[in-house]
């Protein structure tokens, strides 16, 4: 998101033209992957419930984000990456790198071939 989406003042600013349209989801992933995933993000979901009183804001605020609600996140997050490989990502840009890859990879037949052009003297 933080590669992809726009930014108004120091905040970032969502779309759905230009934010998650532009990520490029696994190309095969099994059925037990994706029941993981299901499983993590309902996970998600419960441990927001246990903080009803507290916004989105709160609940995801870098410094003050419960302890549940990271966990939870922490473990989707992983098993989306291994959709993509077994092999974990060591940081955050590594991933963005494999992505950005791929995403090149499932565009490219959409754009047109140009020939260069060559300056007639």
């Amino acid at each position: 998101m933080r590669y992809t989406c726009g930014r108004l003042e120091s905040r970032y600013q969502y779309s759905s033209q230009i934010v998650y349209n532009n990520f490029p989801w696994p190309e095969q992933p099994t059925a037990k992957q994706r029941e993981t995933i299901d499983e993590k993000a309902q996970k998600v979901l419960d441990a927001r419930q246990q903080f009803p009183a507290a916004t989105l804001a709160e609940l995801y605020d870098p410094l003050a984000m419960p302890l549940a609600v990271a966990k939870a996140h922490a473990e989707l997050d992983r098993a989306v990456d291994l959709c993509y490989r077994p092999e974990k990502f060591d940081t955050d840009r590594q991933r963005v790198e494999y992505l950005f890859a791929l995403y090149e990879k499932l565009t490219a037949p959409l754009l047109p071939v140009t020939k260069s052009r060559r300056s007639k003297k």
